[in-house]
């Protein structure tokens, strides 16, 4: 009688522990599609911010719009490495302009594009939390997903490693200052 309280007290805790362990999947993949969210709204925001800091450089430089045009429109549902494509694309869009500035003095001492620059600044900072928040969260899932005794509740909820938001290959080299 006492083995079999006991062997029940034991598939109990065991049935406990994995439905704990399936919610906790759960709520760290919301925590990701929540992140992901973060990164789209950040990505948003910056093209919102770089369009209309182009709509200040058309007014200088009507001729040169067309450097613009390429610039992404963000959609939702990208992946990860769609995202990174875009990223890469604004930045582009983003020097461009800093190269029209250079040539347009008047354009570099205008107030709203002076406010814009500092808008983009604002926005590069936010865009780059949002990433961090969702490597984090990525970083967690990817740890539960690998320890044992979670790992069999994941494998059979078939869970796989997300992939995390990565720089390009130019940014991860040393920046070069000539003075």
């Amino acid at each position: 009688m006492i083995l079999g309280i006991i062997a029940v007290i034991i598939v109990i805790a065991i049935v406990i522990w994995a439905v704990s362990a399936s919610n906790r999947f759960k709520v760290l993949l919301i925590k990701i599609t929540e992140a992901d969210s973060g990164i789209d709204v950040a990505l948003t925001k910056r093209y919102d911010t770089i369009t209309k800091l182009m709509d200040v450089v058309k007014s200088y430089a009507g001729h040169e719009t067309e450097l613009f045009e390429k610039v992404v429109k963000l959609r939702s549902g990208m992946s990860m490495s769609e995202k990174n494509e875009a990223n890469h694309l604004m930045d582009k869009a983003s020097q461009r302009i800093n190269v029209l500035a250079e040539n347009y003095p008047e354009l570099r001492s205008n107030e709203n594009y002076i406010q814009l620059q500092s808008a983009i600044v604002e926005v590069e900072d936010h865009l780059q939390a949002a990433r961090r928040v969702y490597n984090m969260n990525v970083s967690t899932f990817n740890q539960a997903i690998a320890v044992f005794p979670a790992s069999i509740i994941a494998n059979s909820a078939h869970h796989a490693p997300r992939e995390f938001f990565e720089a390009e290959g130019i940014k991860r080299v040393d920046v070069k200052i000539n003075l």
